[in-house]
């Protein structure tokens, strides 16, 4: 993972539940469609934050899981929301071809969050908010949130 120059916000969470609650805010505050690209290690967190925002858009979080073995989940709440955990693919851009990743991107009342981005490839998507999730140890986090060119 690449360290970013100037981050917009720059988080630290002490647990899982702090982390979850940083996102349920960001999910609650959520009025139009919205991509997150979530970078981090195995185990960072990313999972969490998805749950959070799932949450803060009426989506029950346990219903919100890495959705490795499908590639993408789709929750139905306040607005839609599209989960993909990129991890498993080696190069997505043929396979988000055919999971429609452009239709979710253009759909005028959805949220997607992107799981392992990196795996985009050559792929960019303006406007998107990237959380980029450190492990400090133990269960600190430190969380930077930023806009993509």
């Amino acid at each position: 993972m690449t360290d970013h120059q100037s981050p917009t916000i720059e988080y630290q969470t002490h647990s899982a539940e702090e982390t979850f609650e940083l996102a349920y805010g960001i999910g609650e505050a959520i009025t139009e469609p919205t991509v997150f690209l979530l970078e981090g290690d195995l185990g960072a967190g990313k999972t969490v934050f998805a749950k959070g925002i799932a949450a803060g858009l009426d989506i029950d979080p346990a219903e919100v899981n890495s959705p490795t073995f499908t590639l993408v989940n789709q929750h139905e709440g306040r607005m839609r929301l599209y989960h993909l955990d990129l991890y498993r693919i080696e190069s997505a851009e043929d396979e988000l071809r055919e999971l429609g990743l452009e239709e979710m991107l253009n759909e005028p009342n959805a949220v997607v969050l992107i799981e392992w981005p990196e795996r985009l490839g050559k792929l960019v998507i303006p406007g998107a908010v990237k959380v980029a999730i450190h492990d400090l140890g133990g269960d600190e986090r430190r969380l930077r949130l930023w806009y993509t060119a």
